[in-house]
């Protein structure tokens, strides 16, 4: 093999990396953040907490608070892995077409 046939495999399989990177950070961004589960969990958590005010029960709205701020921190939590999967995915793409250009 020849250093540009090395050079090329190499840029492609970077390139396929970051591809698929990008792709799968998209994906959880989907289906984990705008996942249908969360924003009925959320609407049921409002419920309840909404039924704990009209009738006072406060171990109610004490359950429901933290439900709705372990909810935050799992939508916050998908939301950066899948960031971080996208924007690796670019890196390693724009330095694979950086490494294609050089050579």
């Amino acid at each position: 093999m020849q250093k540009d046939e090395i050079i090329t495999l190499l840029t492609l399989v970077f390139m396929g990396l970051g591809f698929v990177s990008f792709l799968t950070g998209f994906i959880v961004l989907l289906t984990r953040v705008l996942g249908k589960g969360i924003t009925k969990i959320a609407n049921e958590t409002q419920k309840v907490v909404q039924k704990g005010i009209t009738e006072e029960i406060a171990s109610i709205i004490g359950n429901a608070s933290v439900l709705i701020e372990s909810l935050n921190q799992l939508v916050t939590t998908s939301a950066g892995i899948g960031v971080f999967l996208m924007v690796l995915g670019v890196l390693l793409m724009g330095g694979s077409f950086a490494l294609f250009l050089r050579f």
